[in-house]
């Protein structure tokens, strides 16, 4: 199976920066794609950016000129730098792994546990 990980969240003011990490980790499958996606209460999860391994990119309009995604794909690993953090960023932070099976070509998606990102005064 494939295990991913989540880290970066925490406390910001608005207009500061945070930068959010994913690694996955899996030797049986291709990664698709990576991604990251959000939920805040009462709210329904949205994705916010995603990353293929071919590298096209995906950013929601209200993110768009803020947020920065990349990926090392040897490492399987992306990140997620956040300028500028508006208090509608508010919202547990989700990555999700896009992978398919080398053996079997079924694609599956893997998420992380969550990581909680305020912003606030």
């Amino acid at each position: 199976q494939v295990q991913v990980v989540e880290s970066g969240g925490g406390l910001v003011q608005p207009g500061g920066s945070l930068r959010l990490s994913c690694a996955a980790s899996g030797s049986i499958f291709s990664y698709l794609s990576m991604g990251w996606y959000r939920q805040a209460p009462g709210k329904q999860r949205e994705l916010v950016a995603q990353i293929t391994s071919g590298g096209i990119i995906y950013y929601a309009d209200s993110v768009k000129g803020r947020f920065t995604i990349s990926r090392d794909n040897a490492e399987n690993t992306m990140y997620m730098q956040m300028n500028n953090m508006k208090p509608e960023d508010t919202a547990v932070y989700y990555c999700r792994s896009r992978v398919v099976d080398t053996n079997t070509r079924v694609p599956y998606d893997y998420w992380g546990q969550g990581t909680q990102v305020t912003v606030s005064s």
